[in-house]
């Protein structure tokens, strides 16, 4: 991929006309950016609270893509909660059941003649992996902090300021003014926390397995409707002595001030953990630092500095020799070379290159100071809820950050907590559900100018396609490559979870999608050389594998399902849902369009691909007026009218197959569904369904449903989304759906403000980017466009709409533009 730095120096700014005497260009938006405090931090970009975490909720994330921590701020002991990325249990294995491809054409023929149950039930006994359950990412412990002498605070702050990615904890005790700064830098790949004081301060930093902090679903659940749940005593201790520790850990001393920590990852459903991991520990600093049996002993200190590596034998999906103690040695004894000022500034400079590439502003009224958390307990009514319209500028932002902080380059992709979990036992297991959860993940990285944390997906990607081949040639006889609805660290591909979720073949195809939408993005043909095999491989599974539909309708997959939804009591399977057909046209469609662009010269490839395309199913209006979810119509006796999937409007957003331009009379159908299901869904479905409102250009039903996305059925009081419990494909599809309100591009159109509601008069977005490689910046008032920028490859022309005017834009090389 091409750096971010190189790209800005290609681009070309031009001015252009939307509308008589309406002058569409700038050098920057002023004013885009937020009130600035003494302190350095931005107001805009912050979350703040005024009294420490109690659950895991509450605490607040850092990251730099491959490790982090959980920061609670407590006064008497400060808890970090770890994770590394690679921490997953079990170890490489096969899991593709030798049964599978016997028995698919019975299951083929038993859906053919419309006996789904017994479909169903042959799938579960002989389609599924063995196991039949992939393998959960597990927390590296906790570092326990044990301050002596501290009590009640006569002043307290906890803050995360996102523009420079530091968590902040500022408060007095015992006559002592304490303030800790803690950031994951990315430059040195280490967790770095300072504790500084005004007197001598003295502590003992210890290390708890994470056993002891098992996944509690009472901490993750329930609403946050009042702002004194969650609260923690100001003398909150965890006990990270009485500890049943597994037999495989180890604590010792490491050098002058550091400790050592050795474990093995989990073993999960029969699958033996094969990882070995560490973590190292180093203080640094003034006053007298010893380590005492197994922990560090801090004495009469001023300024210290606490560095910590994390890392696993992990080298990839089939290879688990790597040497985690030497990595972390080596990243522990180089951070601490450094002055604390030069670890932050490094980190700052790394971060602020990615972060500050986008801004955006929402005007609104002014409002008194109010802590996140109850700005988030403020949205509570929806419509009549205290208007806080900065609140969806800041969700953008968190979005982004969390982003950052968990998919970065040499990273694992964010998974279904991004980078954070507290235990061995995550909701899901924590990892990569790819019927959904893993592709909204990236739906803001390009429009939010974070195109560098796509390389962790496509790395992913390319793992797959290996699994995936011994998949498709084992379990379906196929050529190509396939994943299903699941995949883990050991890149499974297989069906799994059981018939009614996992016979799904779709999700390689759809991640395919996603590795398109960021070339659309940032154009560059090295990349396209890249991902071609990838779209190539997934073409020639379903070449292979699709049917005749009995009913003459075409081909279908079989089976497969809609995902997750059922068209009979407990039964999903079926042949040929309309979610399979809209992606498959997306599939067939840019894998043609790769080829030409390559010049690739396999004729008879790319003849087949195009005629297979060609008998796709066509998307069909049901006799409700609904967009049939099924390629029957049977979406009136589905038994859960209101499920947390839509899968078939897949093509309406991401997809553009739908849309307002060319197909009226979908989108009502569209619409007619999204009635019926309802606004309010698990977090990452009230997203969608946000991103879905938006794509079809009514902002004030979109709007409606973001108040709910960040209000507290659906936000916690770190603004984590509550699925419940916490998932993040939620924050992630709810800050696109924002950005999709203000500026989309499909259709080789770029729309401007196509969903601006009622409640966001005024704004500026800067940095905003389209599909074309098109960076733009806009700036509104009472509603209306009043100042905007493109920027883009040279000599380029460039659609743009607002409202009912279609411009064309041509970025030349003279710094000028014309219209036509």
């Amino acid at each position: 991929m091409a750096e971010q730095e190189s790209r800005q120096a290609a681009l070309t700014r031009r001015e252009f006309m939307l509308g008589a005497g309406l002058a569409l260009a700038f050098p920057g938006l002023a004013g885009a950016q937020g009130a600035v405090r003494s302190d350095g931090a931005r107001d805009d970009l912050e979350l703040w609270y005024d009294r420490p975490a109690g659950p895991w909720v509450e605490a607040l994330p850092v990251g730099n893509g491959r490790i982090g921590a959980m920061v609670f701020g407590r006064v008497a002991q400060e808890r970090l909660q770890l994770n590394e990325d690679t921490l997953f249990a079990g170890g490489p294995h096969d899991p593709n059941n030798p049964a599978m491809r016997a028995a698919l054409p019975k299951v083929r023929a038993l859906i053919d003649a419309g006996r789904y149950k017994e479909a169903s039930d042959l799938a579960e006994e002989r389609l599924l992996a063995k196991p039949s359950r992939q393998m959960p990412y597990g927390a590296a412990g906790d570092l326990l902090i044990d301050f002596e002498g501290a009590g009640a605070p006569a002043g307290y702050r906890r803050d995360l300021d996102i523009d420079s990615a530091v968590a902040s904890t500022r408060l007095r005790t015992g006559g002592n003014a304490h303030l800790r700064e803690t950031f994951a830098s990315a430059s040195d790949q280490v967790i770095v926390t300072q504790f500084s004081a005004d007197k001598p301060m003295s502590f003992h930093v210890g290390y708890r397995h994470p056993d002891k902090a098992q996944y509690d679903s009472t901490q993750h659940k329930g609403p946050v409707t009042r702002l004194d749940t969650g609260g923690a005593a100001w003398d909150h201790r965890e006990d990270d002595r009485v500890v049943t520790r597994p037999t495989t850990l180890s604590i010792r001393a490491d050098g002058d001030g550091c400790l050592l920590v050795e474990g093995r990852n989990i073993a999960a459903f029969g699958i033996e953990g094969a990882l070995r991991y560490a973590v190292r520990v180093k203080v640094v600093g003034d006053g007298e630092i010893a380590v005492d049996g197994e922990r560090i002993a801090v004495r009469n200190a001023r300024r210290v500095t606490l560095l910590v590596a994390m890392a696993t034998s992990y080298v990839n999906f089939a290879d688990v020799s790597g040497n985690p103690v030497a990595k972390v040695r080596r990243q522990v004894d180089a951070a601490a070379r450094k002055p604390y000022e030069t670890l932050k500034a490094d980190h700052l400079a790394a971060h602020r290159a990615l972060f500050r590439a986008l801004s955006l502003r929402i005007d609104g009224p002014a409002l008194p100071k109010r802590t996140t958390k109850e700005r988030i307990v403020a949205l509570a009514g929806g419509h009549d809820a205290s208007p806080d319209p900065a609140m969806a500028a800041l969700y953008v932002q968190y979005a982004r950050y969390l982003l950052l902080s968990s998919s970065r380059a040499g990273s694992q992709p964010a998974n279904l907590q991004g980078l954070w979990n507290e235990g061995t036992n995550p909701p899901w297991g924590s990892k990569y559900t790819i019927n959904i959860n893993t592709e909204m993940n990236y739906w803001p990285a390009g429009p939010a100018n974070l195109g560098t944390c796509m390389e962790p997906l496509v790395r992913m990607v390319e793992d797959l396609a290996v699994k995936g081949a011994a998949t498709a040639r084992d379990s379906y006889g196929a050529r190509g490559w396939t994943a299903h609805h699941n995949t883990d660290l050991w890149r499974s591909t297989a069906p799994i979870d059981g018939a009614k979720y996992g016979t799904w073949p779709m999700g390689g195809a759809w991640l395919c999608m996603s590795l398109w939408d960021h070339y659309e993005y940032h154009p560059d043909p090295a990349y396209l050389k890249r991902i071609y095999p990838l779209l190539k491989g997934a073409s020639l599974f379903f070449l292979d594998t699709l049917v005749e539909d009995p009913k003459g309708r075409g081909l279908v997959t079989s089976p497969s399902m809609s995902p997750e939804n059922m068209h009979l009591p407990d039964v999903s399977i079926c042949a040929g849902p309309a979610m399979d057909s809209q992606i498959l046209r997306d599939l067939f469609a840019r894998t043609l369009r790769a080829h030409a662009l390559l010049g690739e010269a396999d004729a008879d490839f790319a003849k087949a691909v195009a005629a297979a395309r060609a008998r796709l199913p066509a998307d069909r209006v049901g006799a409700q007026g609904q967009l049939q979810e099924w390629l029957d119509d049977w979406d009136a006796r589905a038994p859960d009218q209101q499920h947390r999937h839509v899968s078939h409007l897949y093509a309406v957003y991401p997809s553009d197959q739908i849309n307002v331009r060319d197909t009226p009379e979908l989108v009502a159908a569209a619409k007619h569904t999204l009635d019926t299901r309802g606004d309010l869904s698990t977090g990452w479905a009230t997203a969608w369904r946000l991103c879905l409102w938006a794509r079809m250009g009514e902002g004030e039903r979109a709007h409606a449903i973001l108040l709910g996305l960040m209000g507290p059925l659906r936000s916690y009081p770190n603004l984590f989304d509550a699925h419940p419990p916490f998932q993040v494909d939620g924050n992630f599809g709810g800050a696109a759906g924002i950005l999709e309100m203000i500026v989309q591009s499909w259709g080789d159109e770029i729309r401007l403000l196509p969903a601006l509601p009622r409640a966001w008069p005024g704004g500026a977005l800067r940095g905003v980017r389209a599909r074309g490689g098109i960076e733009l910046d806009i700036a509104w008032q009472n509603g209306q466009l009043v100042r905007a920028a493109l920027r883009g490859p040279a000599n380029q022309s460039v659609k743009v709409r607002y409202r009912d005017r279609l411009v064309t834009v041509a970025l030349g090389q003279d710094g000028r533009a014309s219209y036509r």
